[in-house]
């Protein structure tokens, strides 16, 4: 697959389809890849993508320190996301896409728009990740990372990774950057002789400013009350995908539409038809 160097870090995408362009921002967490959207639970189940590459030209990609992207270890942030959607569409030649998130994607797509409106023609916010359970999750998650570094060390992370295949999300101990020390040999090298004092100060940062809210993650409320740019919203519902999450967009963004649907009665032969309408209304 082609590859696209975003701010020094390099990023692997796809392109499917045809139509209109539609940047896809995956579902997974800190294992978002391209390939999420055709193994991820739900969205594996509803066929999202392979039904939107009928009327759209699909964007996907591994959001850096993910997959086989690449990555630098530094206090990330959404706009950090951002910045890597955007500078793909720059790579592209695309001045203007819709957005779509899945899950977590949901948050860099809301912070897109409040940042870019101009980029975006509308965004589809998907089984938006959200919730107090989800915020404790992503704490502990963090909290678990940095005491195995305090206790073992930054070498240890690096040989733990190494004869390993887990996630973040599996196993936490291995930090958000374990795919870019499997992918790339000289970062995973630079990355054992790292200050472990000022190391745990990113991780906890990282933690602290991203999850910060027991709602969605990403913009502020005031940023998008003041958000023109068109929503679907399709509510989840589990402890990571509150519908409280989805009732807060809901409430927040005032150009939307609400498909309130439960999961279990989102099909493949309904949701695709939702979102492909939305998106060819606008």
């Amino acid at each position: 697959m082609p590859t696209a160097v975003i701010d020094g870090i390099p990023t692997r995408y796809e392109v499917t389809g045809e139509g209109p362009p539609l940047l896809m921002f995956s579902p997974g967490g800190f294992d978002s890849t391209l390939e999420s959207w055709r193994t991820v639970g739900t969205y594996k189940r509803l066929a999202l993508l392979e039904q939107l590459g009928t009327a759209f030209t699909c964007i996907t990609f591994d959001r850096r320190e993910s997959g086989h992207s690449g990555g630098r270890v530094e206090r990330l942030t959404w706009a950090d996301y951002v910045s890597q959607g955007r500078g793909l569409l720059d790579h592209l030649g695309i001045d203007r896409a819709h957005l779509m998130g899945g899950c977590v994607g949901c948050s860099t797509v809301a912070t897109f728009a409040v940042q870019h409106p101009e980029r975006v023609s509308s965004m589809v916010l998907y089984s938006p990740a959200g919730g107090v359970h989800y915020r404790m999750k992503q704490h502990a998650r963090f909290a678990a990372h940095r005491a195995f570094v305090e206790d073992e060390g930054l070498p240890a992370v690096v040989d733990l990774v190494m004869g390993s295949t887990a996630g973040f999300t599996a196993d936490p101990r291995v930090g958000p950057w374990n795919s870019v020390i499997r992918t790339d040999a000289a970062f995973a090298e630079r990355y054992r002789v790292l200050d472990r004092d000022r190391y745990g100060v990113t991780v906890t940062a990282t933690a602290r400013l991203m999850f910060d809210r027991d709602t969605v993650p990403g913009p502020e409320p005031e940023d998008l009350l003041g958000c023109d740019v068109p929503a679907l919203i399709v509510p989840g519902q589990d402890a990571s995908h509150a519908p409280s999450a989805a009732r807060y967009l809901q409430e927040c963004l005032p150009v939307h539409e609400f498909w309130d649907v439960p999961v279990a009665e989102q099909t493949a032969a309904n949701a695709p038809a939702e979102v492909m309408s939305f998106l060819q209304a606008h």
